[in-house]
């Protein structure tokens, strides 16, 4: 029997798509959340937990796009969807997605003779 790593197994490590999810266990939620974190990608993550302080601490600790809890692949007009590190340029849906069409330019020009000045 191979006793592999869960952390070098290629659904760990890759971005999977599909119909498919991985599963790991942990012992403690600081484990979870280094794991998670150590990995290229950051697209998404799922957290199904009846503690709500877990849900808070894990999902502000993720470095992932969107994290839904307690659901999966639920999504919204106005909730913006892209990932982190290597899953993706941006994001897409919401207002956050107008920022890829659009350049930020500053223009100054003296006002003289002001009131306020």
């Amino acid at each position: 029997m191979l006793n592999h790593n869960q952390e070098d197994m290629l659904i760990a490590k890759d971005e999977i798509f599909g119909p498919v999810m991985s599963l790991m266990k942990f012992k403690t939620i600081e484990d979870a959340i280094k794991s998670a974190n150590n990995t290229r990608f950051g697209l998404a993550a799922g957290i199904v937990t009846n503690d709500l302080n877990v849900a808070n601490t894990v999902s502000r600790s993720i470095r992932a796009g969107v994290v839904w809890i307690n659901c999966y692949f639920a999504f919204d007009l106005d909730c913006p969807y892209g990932g982190y590190k290597m899953s993706g340029f941006g994001r897409d849906l919401g207002m956050e997605a107008l920022d890829k069409y659009l350049q930020v330019k500053s223009v100054v020009t003296p006002i003289y003779n002001s009131p306020w000045l």
